[in-house]
């Protein structure tokens, strides 16, 4: 069966972002985010051949993301397209998933809740910058264990706007 990839761009606090995601009978709005992207981003998508561009299929993801951006939402009812990554990547992202917003945590934080040894936090790091869902699955929310500000795919400065976002709109 070949699934139908799925695109369209939205303004934000950002920059404009590159919404990609699949058809799916079960998600909000018939589309299951496979992708967001900012502008410059590290490894961030770009558009393929055979994707059709298609505002309507993001609308529930764009009100989501818009009401987040706005500071009224504080979680994503998104779903997200299944089978990207490698188990260890998935099991590092459902961490990322389960960080609470407005909060940070460190790399090592993320290693133990996935079971993995203090050695593996590049391993973490890793997965992380591979996180193909940057604001909605929030890797803005892992720092250093200094406290420092480190390894963000979309840049430092975007991943300081969303902290202080957050921080400026508590939940």
């Amino acid at each position: 069966m070949t699934t139908t990839m799925l695109h369209t761009t939205i303004d934000s606090p950002l920059g404009e972002l590159l919404l990609v995601g699949e058809e799916s009978a079960t998600a909000p709005g018939g589309t299951a985010l496979a992708s967001l992207s900012v502008p410059g981003q590290k490894g961030g998508a770009t558009v393929q051949d055979g994707w059709t561009e298609s505002a309507d299929a993001f609308t529930v993801i764009a009100a989501e993301l818009r009401a987040y951006f706005e500071g009224s939402l504080t979680g994503f009812g998104i779903e997200y397209a299944e089978g990207r990554g490698t188990d260890f990547q998935r099991r590092v992202w459902k961490a990322l998933d389960a960080i609470p917003y407005g909060t940070t945590v460190g790399y090592g934080e993320i290693a133990a809740r996935i079971g993995a040894s203090r050695a593996a936090v590049r391993a973490v790091g890793t997965a992380i910058g591979a996180n193909p869902l940057l604001v909605v699955r929030p890797c803005h929310r892992v720092i250093g264990a200094s406290g420092a500000l480190t390894g963000y795919a979309g840049g430092l400065d975007r991943k300081r706007q969303l902290l202080d976002l957050e921080s400026h709109h508590p939940a």
